[in-house]
């Protein structure tokens, strides 16, 4: 690599992930003590190996210019297909709370979807930077749809509705920023307003519908479907301003109320031992990681590069909100992870692979002179 293109490296947003990574470090353990010294020290590990695999993954991909990764496009989508396929054939896919997501590596397991997200993104900015300035009838939008949905479809197969809206989310905010004209996005939202009543009683399945339902009242069934966000938002409350203690044996946390509190509720986590000013810290850092995202995006060499950073601000952002929103009851439980700090290798894999994107496209913002 050209001594050159190292100087474009951009440090703070490198800084602002490894922050993150280390919080959940500390988060991960502490909310798994409860299991043991030595339980919660294998959790860290193996979210140790993640991150280190994360780093080799990123240092491989800022070697090789991001327009490589546009020319095989097609083997790309090909490749994410054919793993969303794979997932669901009975022996291979692996279901875990509900959702035939998982493959069995034998020393890891792979989520397929997670991984699915970079390449549907890539090949998604570059089918949209084929077709800049003519995104204006459902002629044009037909292949892009196409390419979006039909990962989409294979992730409700599963089920998994989380990971379907995030790949929903970051395909509407790429269309968007490409150029798409905007009475497609009133007449979705439209549509989709119509529709609900097909989709209740014809698509969702039953699980899903007491999710919204608990979402609107969680104290409908509050010892079932509203025990998990009761739960999180009693200990998000407990924490107060400075929180219980990282170490403390009488929390909700030690005491194993919190459900999936390594993962999917481990923003609770923060919020009961380190209080407001902690969960605020997280919130801050989350927030320059976005905005930071959202400037390089506008910095980037061209528009290929620059909608596949729009991309994973899209994922980013939605993943985020949605996390942080579930916890204190103003998003539905989704499953969805908070990016970097929540156990999994996968999600952190992924997120890692994420970053090195950014930075590839980052670094080549200037062309070199020689």
């Amino acid at each position: 690599m050209d001594k050159k293109l190292l100087k474009n490296l951009d440090i703070s947003l490198l800084l602002n992930v490894v922050l993150l990574v280390v919080i959940g470090f500390i988060s991960i353990y502490a909310a798994t003590q409860s299991f043991g010294t030595e339980k919660s020290f294998s959790f860290v590990l193996t979210q140790a190996v993640a991150f280190v695999l994360g780093i080799i993954a990123i240092g491989v991909i800022i070697s090789i210019d991001y327009h490589q990764f546009g020319l095989y496009w097609k083997i790309i989508y090909a490749i994410c297909i054919l793993m969303l396929i794979a997932v669901l054939i009975p022996g291979v896919g692996k279901v875990n709370k509900g959702a035939r997501g998982w493959i069995d590596l034998g020393i890891v397991e792979m989520q397929p979807a997670e991984l699915a997200k970079i390449g549907i993104i890539i090949t998604f900015a570059k089918l949209l930077d084929s077709r800049q300035g003519n995104l204006n009838t459902l002629k044009d939008l037909t292949v892009p749809l196409l390419h979006i949905g039909i990962p989409i479809i294979l992730i409700m197969l599963q089920p998994d509705l989380g990971n379907a809206l995030v790949f929903m989310v970051i395909s509407g905010g790429m269309l968007f920023v490409a150029g798409i004209n905007m009475k497609f996005i009133w007449g979705s939202i439209v549509a989709l307003v119509v529709s609900f009543p097909i989709l209740w009683n014809f698509v969702l399945l039953n699980h899903q519908k007491n999710r919204l339902i608990t979402f609107i009242n969680p104290y409908n069934d509050p010892l079932g479907e509203g025990y998990h966000v009761i739960q999180s938002m009693l200990a998000v409350g407990s924490g107060q301003i400075t929180g219980k203690g990282l170490f403390q044996e009488d929390t909700m946390t030690n005491l194993n109320y919190l459900p999936e509190q390594w993962t999917d509720f481990i923003f609770s986590v923060i919020a009961e031992l380190t209080g407001f000013i902690g969960a605020a810290f997280v919130v801050i850092l989350f927030a320059f990681f976005l905005h930071r995202l959202l400037y390089l995006s506008r910095i980037a060499k061209d528009d290929f590069g620059s909608l596949i950073i729009i991309g994973i601000f899209f994922m980013y952002l939605f993943q985020v909100v949605e996390n942080i929103g579930m916890t204190i009851g103003l998003m539905p439980i989704t499953g969805i992870t908070l990016p970097f700090i929540s156990y999994g290798g996968s999600s952190l894999l992924t997120n890692m692979i994420a970053v090195g994107l950014v930075l590839n496209i980052t670094m080549r913002r200037h062309k070199i002179k020689f």
